[in-house]
């Protein structure tokens, strides 16, 4: 098991497909995965505000699935270093609280300039988009993170999708980097 952790912000998890595919690269054991409550009721918020015929049941046993398959993944106890810390956005505080006091060195994060580079240096961690994320993954194993990746698309039944599907789909994860190297490797 990696000693490299990274916490996972609400907007990664926003869609199903990315948050998907990150959590399983979690199991691999390539980098260990946390967020919290905070984090989930964020996502989860987000979803049924934008597709209210989403059920709450639902996104609660998903939420309760990942809590469950990625050990140790919940961070608590680091609510009292929020008021220290200074973001541009200070609804995000929470998430470098929570980087900070698990030891992270990334927060995997779509909104990149809501995490200044100069505020994250102050504790050594870093911000990373999803697609820079996994295209580092895939660099330091990519017959893992391959595996993966058609491991998820297997077991998509409803309807299920070819590897081109599949990688469409990533692609519009805001994935590109990440599906061009796929490709390179997937079709050999």
């Amino acid at each position: 098991m990696s000693n490299f952790i990274v916490v996972y912000d609400a907007c990664v998890l926003y869609s199903a497909p990315l948050r998907d595919l990150l959590v399983e690269l979690a199991t691999t054991g390539l980098f260990r995965a946390r967020w919290t409550n905070e984090i989930h009721d964020e996502w989860v918020r987000s979803v049924l505000e934008t597709r209210p015929n989403t059920s709450i049941e639902k996104l609660e046993r998903t939420r309760q699935l990942m809590n469950n398959t990625i050990l140790d993944s919940l961070v608590t106890g680091y609510e009292a270093l929020i008021e220290g810390i200074s973001l541009p956005d200070p609804d995000d505080r929470h998430v470098l609280a929570a980087a900070i006091h698990c030891g992270a060195s990334t927060i995997v994060t779509k909104n990149l300039k809501d995490f200044p580079r100069t505020e994250l240096s102050k504790y050594s961690i870093e911000a990373q988009h999803p697609d820079i994320f996994i295209e580092h993954q895939i660099s330091l194993n990519p017959r893992v993170v391959c595996a993966t990746v058609e491991k998820i698309r297997q077991r998509l039944k409803n309807p299920p999708k070819l590897l081109d599907e599949y990688l469409d789909t990533l692609e519009k994860q805001e994935l590109p980097k990440t599906v061009n190297i796929l490709k390179e490797y997937m079709y050999k």
